[in-house]
């Protein structure tokens, strides 16, 4: 039976008390979990107040990763600087901590449920699809503030891939057009005060 995620979280903060940790270390210890593991260790910051300008590496970070599911890969991949990077000891005890807060409460009411349709490789390449549109939007400039409205999304959707749980996938399936359509409307605003403020000003 595999580790649950809040297992994997703990096992690496055992292994960061004695070594520096990477995102290969993370991805060697997580196997194909791994692709979700990151992808919610990414977005995670989002949920919590977050330097300026840190959306835009991070997104890129979950682009890439989100990107591999969607063409099927079920192992992840990352180019050897990135994979090599130490994360400060402070600052990765910390993403674990609070990852492994956020992901206690999820576990309360996620399990495997629909296993033979959450674990279907089709599955895992619409996740992929849905987590890349997700990260798309989480690098986008606006509307401003809005980061952790895809993070929510795509943190529903990293844990119920790794916990292979159809019913938090279907929630996760719901925020992700949610998403669409709030920031649908939020470029439609955007359009439509420039289309109407553009001929005032040159008139």
């Amino acid at each position: 039976m595999p580790l649950r995620f809040s297992q994997d979280i703990k096992l690496l903060l055992q292994r960061l008390a004695e070594n520096p940790l990477t995102l290969g270390d993370i991805i060697s210890e997580t196997s194909e979990r791994g692709f979700s593991f990151v992808i919610a260790l990414l977005v995670l910051p989002f949920l919590f107040p977050t330097p300026p300008g840190l959306s835009t590496p991070l997104g890129i970070a979950c682009l890439l990763m989100s990107a591999q599911m969607a063409l099927g890969r079920r192992r992840p991949w990352l180019p050897q600087k990135v994979a090599t990077i130490q994360f400060p000891h402070w600052f990765a005890k910390q993403l674990l901590q609070n990852l492994q807060r956020v992901t206690k409460f999820l576990e309360k009411f996620s399990r495997p449920r629909f296993e033979k349709l959450a674990d279907n490789h089709m599955t895992w390449r619409i996740n992929g699809i849905c987590l890349t549109w997700l990260a798309m939007l989480l690098m986008s400039p606006y509307p401003p503030f809005s980061n952790p409205i895809p993070a929510v999304g795509m943190l529903i959707l990293a844990i119920a891939t790794i916990e292979s749980d159809g019913i938090l996938m279907a929630l996760g399936y719901i925020a992700t057009i949610l998403n669409t359509l709030f920031f649908g409307f939020a470029v439609y605003i955007l359009y439509s005060g420039a289309t109407y403020l553009l001929p005032s000003i040159f008139q």
